[in-house]
């Protein structure tokens, strides 16, 4: 029987009952005097009593080795906080930041249907290596025919030439002819004058008048002769001036040849630098037109554009330590230092910048691209390309 168990209660002066099994008959219930259930009574009080002074109880150094180490831990945090706070603060850090090229987007200059592909997706290339030809059947057409116009333009030249000394042949003459007009002139004056000298009686007065029309009539040649030799001169003049224009006509002419000779030239499209390609979007057989971007070459310098926010800037300075971590070079950290600073945050050479000046204005902290170039790291193994993400760790103090 349980301590906590208590018989049902009974008449006056009786405890509890007693049950009294008998095989021949049904079970009877005996009340029992309290006198003898009193004793148990107190056996069983006695038992909760003892049972209750048993249960073991915490030691006082627990509780105490409990709260020290409660203590140190607590101290420890405010002790690491402190450390990450003071190292912390000595460095500017982003996510917002990523591997930078230089990348050249290659562009046909002139339109035409692509006949060869000399390169394939991500090859090595040199600068001036051929990337694809277009067709050049047109451009050497347009070439054969300026260059027929140039021949042609030179034969006009050299017959102008020609002609020229043509002319000069003629205008040496006529002043020849106004020399001989010339002494024809002074015989005529010189007779005239020593007729005149005669006595009147001694000749006739037709002889006079003759002598007298042989001086006008020198003297007319002489001017005829002046005014050949002057036309002689104006044609000479003039066909200086078609040598010019001849000229002139050669020069363009040649002109025309050169600028056929680059547009065939075009046909072959160039690598611009040392690189690899990327990008590319051009087949056999495709058709391009003039600035259509056909495929990339990414050239194998590599540096950091990081986005620090505005107010990250107050303590950094150009040639200030950095430390790059590059998600995938696991190897890093790698060593860099800050290079320079955009002249503008990313907004002001956005393509849609912001419009300040209307509206309900909102200020919003603005990011400065800074450029961070590597220390002679070494990337063997660490496959570097635009864009990927890197966090750079700048020490300011």
């Amino acid at each position: 029987m349980d301590g906590d168990a208590r018989p049902p209660a009974g008449p006056e002066g009786v405890t509890g009952y007693t049950v009294r099994l008998d095989a021949r008959t049904e079970p009877v219930l005996r009340p029992v005097p309290h006198a003898l259930y009193a004793p148990m009574e107190r056996q069983a009080d006695e038992h909760q009593e003892a049972t209750e002074e048993v249960a073991p109880r915490a030691p006082r150094w627990k509780k105490a080795l409990y709260w020290f180490l409660g203590l140190c831990v607590l101290g420890a945090l405010i002790v690491a906080g402190v450390l990450y706070w003071l190292q912390a603060r000595q460095f500017e850090s982003t996510d917002d930041a990523f591997i930078d090229g230089h990348v050249s987007q290659v562009s046909a200059q002139i339109g035409g249907r692509v006949v060869k592909l000399n390169v394939d997706d991500n090859e090595d290339v040199k600068a001036g290596q051929k990337l694809l030809d277009l067709d050049p059947r047109d451009y050497q057409v347009k070439l054969d025919q300026a260059r027929a116009q140039q021949a042609q333009a030179a034969a006009q030249v050299d017959q102008a030439k020609a002609t020229l000394g043509t002319q000069q042949a003629a205008l040496d003459q006529a002043q020849a002819n106004v020399r001989v007009a010339e002494a024809d002139l002074q015989t005529a004056q010189t007779d005239l004058a020593r007729y005149r000298a005669i006595d009147p009686k001694a000749i006739t007065r037709q002889l006079l008048d003759t002598q007298a029309m042989n001086v006008k009539s020198a003297q007319a040649k002489l001017e005829a002769n002046r005014q050949a030799v002057e036309g002689a001169r104006a044609n000479l003049t003039v066909q200086k001036a078609q040598i010019e224009a001849a000229q002139a006509n050669l020069q363009a002419a040649s002109v025309a040849v050169a600028n056929a000779e680059l547009q065939l030239s075009y046909t072959h499209v160039l690598a611009p630098r040392d690189g690899k390609v990327a990008r590319r979007t051009v087949e056999v057989g495709n058709y391009v037109n003039p600035g259509q971007a056909l495929l990339a070459v990414v050239g194998a310098d590599r540096w950091v554009t990081a986005n620090f926010k505005e107010t990250q800037l107050a303590t950094m300075r150009v040639g200030q330590y950095v430390r790059v971590g590059i998600d995938a070079c696991p190897e890093g950290p790698f060593d860099a230092k800050v290079d320079s600073f955009q002249p503008g945050s990313g907004m002001v050479f956005s393509a849609l910048p912001a419009e300040n000046a209307t509206g309900n204005y909102v200020k919003v902290v603005q990011r400065v691209p800074v450029k961070i170039v590597f220390d002679d790291a070494d990337f063997e193994g660490c496959q570097l390309s635009p864009g990927m993400s890197v966090e750079p760790k700048v020490r300011v103090r």
